[in-house]
């Protein structure tokens, strides 16, 4: 017998990106279904690292206070050569452009019984574990324009009988080995990188050799990447093929010669206070999804791009993801925005997440890859730029480059806020209503107006159109971030999408927001009588 349900948004995959996209749709007061193949959470350590736009992204949904007790900040990332000499550091500040340390260490299923957690107290929010999506099917014949629900189709654990789902949108955040992918004919674009690393995940409280950041050991037959996660927690990657084997009595051996630059092990003793947590063996790709969308069934998180891990960035792009599409798919379902609005999220994310891994790509290659002449000139080049003034704090200032220009980001001609267009708003710490907080928190859940100018007309206007906040820099009291943050950017007041990236700039005297504006119609609602006026 066949059941089924409707529901606005079904999701697939219940781990940080899938549950991240449930919690920012509850924000807006969309409900989901989320679907989970496991009946618990995975217990063993995955991604240690994220950065602080992802750390605002977690503010976002009301983690960021629990999130930070369990996270430890990382100084950065050292490229040490065969020798463990210094090539060059990339120092990570412990206040970042978006008002959280630049790197934060952490363990991924304590991250994941936060986000779960905080499910939890949320109405719009059901989660259904224990669950296998069998098929997800549209309508695509239609119309450019009108659309037509989701059925995802799915079994329970234990039972044949097939239960049917209807949404409004589908997110697929089943990663590489999902099924979502395959349903909306996507194909992997290969990006060039392939290698088989063996990743080792260890508590002890014995005395370990480090800092409190990351290290690169760039060497051509043996490079290495090692990190402090936690208090008691570290982890090892090793490039080692899959035969070579780092348990029993021979790879007990072994893998004590592997760690030894950083911790003593006996050879004839029992590792008593050396606990291996996991060992696994991964095979780092660069890869990214041809299709992102069709119809209303999305692709977020592995299941859109995968990317080596070194520069710590494969959570992060599906996070990113999230905070993307979900603010877009909330106004187009629940406000009637233009449907148009969803395509600019594969336009927007896709570029920017190709231009992500192509820099992990490039760090693996140059600094890990190949056993050639080629590749140890690389590592010279490397290094040498690495010695150049100013080299490594550009790098070290932000992985995430500034979205290119869209029909959501706005750059004009000549200076007026053209380095602005596109970039997050930093966050400082401000003072409102007799209280100390950060920015995002003044600024809510929708568009904002942000200026150090006193509002004209059409800035009004367009606020209210939109719903969103107009802010005064006079009304903050921050400590001159954002003020200064304007002035760099030749800017004097900036419109904030939701998701807090530049959407369009004013420069006092030499124009205002305006509704010819590229954003401008996908803003105004679709389903409104014939003879209305535009809402912007």
């Amino acid at each position: 017998m066949n059941t089924s349900r409707r529901t606005p948004v079904v999701i697939i995959g219940a781990g940080p990106v899938g549950v991240t996209a449930a919690l920012l749709l509850a924000r807006q007061g969309v409900r989901t279904l989320v679907l989970e193949r496991h009946q618990d959470l995975y217990p063993l350590p995955r991604a240690v690292v994220v950065d602080d736009e992802v750390r605002r992204i977690l503010q976002s949904v009301g983690v960021h206070e629990e999130f930070a007790a369990l996270a430890r900040p990382a100084r950065g990332l050292r490229l040490l050569d065969a020798r463990r000499r210094m090539i060059a550091e990339f120092a990570r500040s412990l206040h970042g452009h978006h008002g959280f340390p630049q790197t934060s260490m952490f363990d991924q299923p304590e991250l994941e019984r936060l986000l779960r957690e905080a499910l939890a107290r949320r109405p719009e929010c059901e989660l259904r574990g224990g669950v296998e999506v069998v098929s997800v099917t549209q309508d695509t014949d239609r119309p450019h324009g009108s659309t037509a629900p989701v059925q995802v189709t799915f079994r329970r654990d234990g039972s044949e009988e097939e239960e049917h789902v209807w949404a409004d949108a589908v997110l697929g955040c089943d990663g590489a080995g999902g099924m979502t992918r395959d349903a909306i004919g996507a194909a992997w674009e290969d990006l060039h990188f392939e290698e088989s690393w063996r990743v080792i995940d260890v508590r002890t409280s014995r005395r370990v050799r480090t800092w409190e950041g990351a290290e690169q050991i760039c060497c051509p037959t043996r490079p290495a990447t090692f990190m402090r996660v936690g208090e008691d927690r570290y982890r090892w990657e090793f490039r080692v093929p899959e035969s070579e084997q780092l348990d029993g009595p021979e790879g007990r051996e072994r893998l004590r010669e592997l760690v030894a630059p950083w911790v003593d092990l006996p050879s004839d003793a029992p590792w008593d206070d050396f606990e291996v947590l996991r060992q696994a063996q991964y095979t780092f790709r660069a890869r990214l999804a041809d299709r992102w969308r069709r119809g209303r069934v999305f692709l977020l998180g592995d299941a859109a791009h995968l990317t080596p891990p070194f520069v710590g960035q494969g959570l992060c792009a599906g996070l990113r993801d999230a905070y993307n599409l979900t603010w877009k798919l909330a106004r187009v379902l629940q406000e009637g925005r233009d449907e148009r609005l969803l395509d600019t999220y594969e336009q927007e994310r896709k570029p920017h997440a190709r231009r992500v891994i192509r820099v992990a790509v490039a760090v693996g290659w140059a600094m890990t890859g190949g056993q050639d002449g080629a590749a140890a000139l690389r590592r010279a080049v490397v290094g040498a730029a690495c010695r150049v003034p100013g080299v490594t704090a550009a790098v070290s200032r932000d992985l995430s480059p500034a979205l290119a220009t869209g029909p959501l980001v706005r750059r004009r001609r000549g200076l007026t806020g053209r380095l602005l267009a596109g970039t997050f708003c930093p966050q400082p710490w401000v003072h409102h209503d007799g209280d100390r907080t950060r920015l995002d928190d003044v600024l809510g859940d929708s568009f904002a107006v942000l200026t150090a100018v006193p509002p004209t007309a059409r800035m009004t206007a367009v606020a209210t159109a939109l719903g969103a906040s107009t802010v005064h820099l006079d009304d903050l009291g921050d400590d001159g971030t954002l003020a200064a943050w304007l002035a760099r950017g030749r800017a004097d007041a900036v419109l904030l999408r939701p998701d807090r990236v530049v959407m369009d700039t004013v420069r006092a005297g030499t124009g205002d927001f305006t509704e010819t504006a590229a954003w401008a119609p996908l803003l105004h609602t679709a389903r409104r009588p014939a003879d209305a006026r535009p809402v912007l």
